[in-house]
């Protein structure tokens, strides 16, 4: 294995209230993710993997089961105890992006610093270095709209590094991406996997699980396999 535990996940559920109907998004569900693990989370709409993806990533709590992140036990944490975990452990990746359109591609990647209480002049040095991680110096200034949706991207990936997480947690990144960008984009993971960090990677699309070295599939809420991936495809020169 790469390294010790990251993630520990122990007989985890989901319970939703729809009315007078009771729907079990997660169901008992045990899981291990080690540190500098690549690992993508699969499964078709209604499998759970969003409702997983949303407890590792602290956006929501289980109703019932433990979840340890980098030692720390999250599982009980109130919203605002979840949220200062969530800021310092893991950064996020989203289909959409989510760039503030109004501010520059240097201070979108800032963002996340401002909540963290650092200083102006150091935020913008902390985010130009997470920008020549993407190989994307050049763009800085420009704003979302001047961006293609690949840079747009791209500057949503440094925004994730900016913080420098244990963990990436990256939600269908190419989704809205030509099968040429989410190839460069597949390579920046590739090489924030080299460079140390986890990556976990939630995907519906096998061609895009492919890239990741362990492949967990989620079925009715329950993990229908959980397997290393010895044939991943490795992007040369990915930035």
């Amino acid at each position: 294995m790469p390294g010790p535990s990251i993630i520990e996940v122990s007989n985890l559920s989901k319970i939703y209230k729809m009315g007078e109907e009771t729907i079990h998004a997660i169901r008992s569900v045990s899981l291990s993710i080690f540190k500098n693990e690549y690992v993508a989370l699969m499964g078709p709409s209604g499998s759970g993997k969003s409702t997983l993806m949303n407890i590792l990533g602290c956006l929501d709590s289980p109703s019932s089961g433990k979840y340890v992140l980098n030692g720390i036990d999250v599982s009980t944490m109130d919203d605002s105890a979840l949220a200062e975990v969530r800021n310092k452990q893991i950064g996020f990746v989203f289909q959409t992006f989510n760039l503030l359109p109004r501010l520059s591609a240097v201070e979108n990647v800032a963002l996340p610093l401002v909540y963290a209480g650092i200083d102006k002049i150091t935020r913008i040095q902390m985010a130009e270095i997470a920008l020549g991680k993407v190989g994307l110096l050049d763009r800085m200034q420009h704003k979302p709209n001047e961006l293609s949706g690949g840079q747009r991207q791209r500057v949503a990936i440094a925004r994730a590094l900016v913080n420098d997480p244990a963990i990436i947690l990256a939600d269908e990144p190419t989704g809205n991406l030509d099968t040429k960008t989410s190839i460069e984009i597949m390579g920046i993971f590739e090489s924030i996997h080299d460079n140390g960090n986890t990556v976990i990677l939630v995907t519906h699309e096998p061609d895009i699980a492919l890239y990741a070295h362990r492949i967990v599939k989620l079925r009715d809420g329950l993990v229908e396999s959980d397997q290393q991936n010895p044939e991943y495809i490795k992007v040369a020169n990915p930035v």
